[in-house]
Parts: structure tokens; C-alpha cells; sequence
């Protein structure tokens, strides 16, 4: 049975055998993988050890304070967070060793192509079609709002391959290779001036259905385990006490006695208390996730992240009065990830009112909170068993 002392042992013998100091970072990661000392969590042979979740912690303790590099994952989040767990729940042996092991050490990134121009919200009502050819799938269509797809080898997508029933049922779950013909992303500027997110036209784009995650027709249950972890990857990091937004507000404020106001520390209190608040209930989720997988309690997590770093943002705005107002640089760029705590307060409040969008929408997300958390009564669905060529679009 691995427990920390074992835990403690084999990473102490990684560090031993792969020195920080004198081993290059990608042979490092891969050697960490190949010691079970990735996400101890997971099975043997694929980053694991079959071991408690919770003793993650113990690991990366010891590693960080060797020094030992890490995997950079703001820069792979989605693959570390949304594609590799699902990837484990329903993918073949083969697909699993094929694509957990590069994932994790960041050899390839990867993007989510759910959302598209008319199904956002409604994500069922996607309309990117999948047309069995042989061992082949061909699809067509369009997606929107993929973030790190312009350095995306990989992309996790749904598509419709029914659509004689119900658009839940119909829908099927893919791995598409980013680099094949007929994949095609172009750069969506946002209001902080950059791009990270994109939109990807699909033309023609064949996928193996070796590349199929689940039953065909089942990918509305595949998604939710994607969705799922999705919520709590973005809603429930594990942060340090000021961490996050709140630490840049704060610490102006400690910094800059001469802006300060009554009022204003009245509502950085409040927002303070708000946050520790979230930070401790985030770490109460990571918690119970060691005994299965993430459920809908994460959207309350996401639902929280977002309206506290608008709140957050737009008090440090107002907190820095005329040099609130101010921005570093306009210009055109296509990063690798979002930098919230890196550059000035108007890049936080303009990049902020995305998190009420991105991962799920705030409404969404509170019908999820309503329905399949506290048992309230559905919203009336009229359009649940319509076929989904015969909806109105």
C-alpha cells in the first residue's frame, strides 16, 4: 500500500537518479511520469501509483523544494484538467498510453473544441457534423472561444453524428488531431487587445474512429465528465491565502496608504473575507474529489471564481482612481495563457468579465446549482425529445 513514507521514498529516489541541477526539464518530466510521481491518483503505467489523490501534495512538496521543474500548467491546463481525465474514464488502453504520458510533460498541448457560433449555452444544440466514411470520420463545421488553439496539437471535440434524435443523443466524442488537413484556427481579439482564444473551421477533417472516446452517439455523457472537471480546474485551484485577485487589491492597498477610503476598505473586507472563503471551500472540493469523480458541485466553485474577480478587479480599478484607467500595451498577441496576476489592474478588470462566460456561462451554471444540487424543479425543456434536425435554428 503506498502511503507518504512511500511516497517520500521513490521521490527522493527520482532526485537521486535525475538530479534537478544536471537533468534537462523535459527528460526530468518524463522521468517523473515513468515513476508513477505524475498524479499519484492514476493507475500504474500511466503517471501513477493507484494511490490517494491526497497524496499529491506530498509529492510536490518534496519536489519543489528540491528544486525539481514542473510541467507549466497554466500553459497545458486543459489537457491536465479536462482532456486527461476524460481520457482515462473512457479511453482505450492504447489511447491512454498514447496521449497521458506527452500531455502531462507538456510535449503536446491541447484545446477544447466544444462551443460553436450558435450553440454556446445550448452546447447540445451543436451542429458541427461527424459522417462515418469507412474507418473514418469526416467533419465539418465551425467552433468558437478555443483557447491555446494556435499551439494546440490535440483537441478534444464533439460533433453530431445523429441528427434524427434528440440533440443530447446524437452527439459523439473525438480526438482530433490539430495538424491535419482541413483544420484551420483563426485568432479572435479580445478587449484586452490579445488573442488567446480562437475560432476553428473544420472542412472535410478525417478522424480515425480509433480516435473516438466512448460509444458513438454517447458523447453528451462523455462531455459532462469533461464539463465537470472543467468547473473545478478553473473554479477550484489550489491557491495560497491572498492568492489570486485578491492579492494585487490587497497589497496596493497596504502599498498606497494615500488612496485609501472608507468605503473602499469597507468593500475590500468584505471581498477578502469572500475569497479566503472560496479558497477553503475549493479546497474542501479538491478533498471529496479523493473519493470519485468531480459532480456538479463545481459549478458553484466556477459561479464563485467569476463574480469575485469581477468584484475584485473592478474595487482595485476604483481603489487606483486616474492611473486605474491606464493600459500597458494595446498590441496584438497570442499568448500561451492567461496571466491574471502578472500585469496591471486594467488588464484584470477587462480580462475578468470573461470569467462569467468562459467554462460556462453564470446562468447556466446557476440552473446546474438549482437543478442537480439543492433538487430544485427543472426549467420546462421543450425542445428534449425533438429530434435535432426537426429544431428551429
Amino acid at each position: 500500500m503506498t502511503d507518504a513514507a512511500e511516497l517520500r521514498r521513490r521521490t527522493a529516489e527520482l532526485l537521486a537518479e535525475h538530479p534537478p541541477a544536471t537533468t534537462g526539464r523535459p527528460d526530468f518530466l518524463k522521468a517523473r511520469f515513468d515513476a508513477g510521481l505524475a498524479w499519484v491518483h492514476y493507475p500504474e503505467g500511466l503517471g501513477g501509483l493507484g494511490a490517494p489523490r491526497s497524496l499529491q501534495a506530498v509529492v510536490d512538496a518534496e519536489l519543489e523544494a528540491a528544486g525539481a521543474p514542473d510541467n507549466d500548467p497554466r500553459r497545458i491546463g486543459i489537457g491536465l484538467g479536462m482532456a486527461a481525465p476524460t481520457i482515462l474514464q473512457y479511453g482505450t488502453e492504447e489511447q491512454k498510453r498514447r496521449f497521458l504520458r506527452p500531455l502531462w510533460t507538456g510535449e503536446e498541448v491541447w484545446c477544447q473544441l466544444f462551443s460553436e457560433p450558435g450553440a454556446g449555452s445550448d452546447l447540445a444544440a451543436l451542429g458541427t457534423r461527424a459522417v462515418r466514411e469507412g474507418e473514418d470520420w469526416v467533419v465539418n463545421g465551425q467552433k468558437v472561444w478555443t483557447s491555446s488553439a494556435h499551439v494546440a496539437r490535440w483537441a478534444i471535440l464533439i460533433a453530431r453524428t445523429d441528427p434524427d434524435v434528440p440533440k443530447h443523443r446524437g452527439i459523439t466524442y473525438f480526438v482530433c488531431d490539430m495538424t491535419d488537413p482541413g483544420v484551420e484556427v483563426r485568432p479572435l481579439r479580445q478587449i484586452t487587445g490579445e488573442a488567446e482564444f480562437n475560432e476553428v473551421f473544420l472542412t472535410g477533417v478525417r478522424i480515425p474512429d480509433a480516435h473516438r472516446l466512448g460509444e458513438v452517439g454517447d458523447g453528451w455523457r462523455v462531455a459532462q465528465t469533461t464539463l465537470n472537471n472543467e468547473r473545478v480546474a478553473i473554479g477550484g485551484m489550489r491557491l495560497p491565502r491572498e492568492g489570486g485577485m485578491i492579492g494585487p487589491a490587497a497589497r496596493t492597498w497596504r502599498e498606497r496608504p494615500e488612496l485609501r477610503t472608507h468605503d473602499l476598505h469597507q468593500r475590500l473586507l468584505k471581498l477578502w473575507v469572500e475569497a479566503e472563503v472560496s479558497r477553503l471551500t475549493a479546497e474542501r472540493l479538491r478533498q471529496q474529489l479523493v473519493a470519485g469523480q468531480p459532480g456538479p458541485e463545481g459549478a458553484g466553485m466556477k459561479l464563485s471564481f467569476a463574480r469575485l474577480n469581477q468584484e475584485i478587479s473592478g474595487l482595485e480599478v476604483e481603489l487606483l482612481g486616474e492611473e486605474g484607467l491606464l493600459y500597458d500595451d494595446w498590441t496584438m498577441r497570442r499568448p500561451e495563457h492567461v496571466d491574471f496576476t502578472g500585469r496591471e489592474a486594467g488588464y484584470r478588470y477587462l480580462r475578468s468579465k470573461g470569467n462569467s462566460i468562459e467554462g460556462g456561462t453564470t446562468e447556466v451554471l446557476l440552473n446546474i446549482v438549482a437543478e442537480r444540487v439543492l433538487g430544485l424543479p427543472t426549467e420546462p425543456r421543450t425542445d428534449k425529445d425533438v429530434a435535432w434536425k426537426d429544431l428551429a435554428r
